[in-house]
């Protein structure tokens, strides 16, 4: 099930620590409507700083009036307000996004955890389009990014990397930085994967599992070494992902 939208154009916005990126997005093809467009994140990332950013994104396009706004940033979201924040300055925790943004920019404005507004892009417009049921959308880079959606309708903020398994916490053994940092071939990675994903099958039962991140190029060195029972697929919208996620979200909203 996907919610109906009236609007044919929505701007996607996917913040980071290092760099912003945004785009308009089709909302018939999950396409760029123009070329993306990155700036640096500011050194000093307050959410004034950020906000006047935004606007000067979201300005450089030739956008329609009620072209909304969906923004995909890096932290738990409850209902648009900031629960806590690692990667920008310690200022946004309690922040309102969707109204800071509005008032920079004008517009309509949904704001969603980057993982989940991920989650959302594939299972509109990629490797998870089309299908029913309980659908899993994880991220493997620095750390362990998920999303989870049931017949379309995202469950927000599961934060499945930070499940306690075998007396650690998921993504410090199983996460694309853990790979690199104990030097380990993908075989044996892909052990740690087995047990991550097995244990998130027992607990969730999942009818697909997506592998995003930018690790998931390489999938062939390691997906076929995964025994589950849910079939899992690589990612096919890789960095598109958050920005077409965010901007279908805030067509959703109106």
């Amino acid at each position: 099930m996907v919610e109906e939208t009236s609007h044919r154009v929505a701007f996607g916005i996917d913040i980071g620590g290092s760099g912003i990126k945004g785009a308009p997005v089709d909302l018939t093809t999950g396409e760029f409507a123009a070329d993306r467009r990155r700036v640096p994140t500011p050194e000093k990332s307050t959410p004034p700083a950020v906000a006047t950013v935004l606007a000067e994104l979201v300005d450089s396009f030739d956008l329609p009036a009620d072209c909304p706004v969906g923004v995909a940033f890096p932290a738990p979201m409850d209902r648009g307000v900031v629960r806590f924040i690692a990667n920008l300055d310690k200022s946004w925790k309690g922040v309102d996004l969707p109204a800071l943004v509005h008032d920079a920019t004008g517009r309509a404005v949904r704001a969603v955890n980057d993982a989940d507004a991920a989650g959302v892009g594939e299972h509109r417009y990629g490797a998870a389009r089309g299908t029913d049921g309980v659908v899993l959308v994880v991220t493997l880079g620095t750390g362990i990014g998920s999303a989870l959606l049931v017949d379309g309708v995202l469950v927000p903020n599961t934060e499945l990397g930070h499940l306690e398994i075998d007396g650690h916490d998921a993504e410090h053994r199983a996460a694309e930085s853990a790979r690199e940092r104990h030097d380990l071939s993908w075989e044996k990675w892909a052990k740690r994967l087995q047990r991550y994903f097995e244990t998130v099958e027992m607990l969730l039962s999942p009818d697909l599992i997506v592998v995003g991140g930018g690790v998931s190029k390489q999938h062939k060195k390691f997906l076929p070494l995964l025994d589950l029972r849910a079939p899992i697929v690589p990612a096919t919208l890789l960095n598109r992902a958050g920005i077409v996620g965010a901007a279908a979200l805030a067509a959703d909203a109106g």
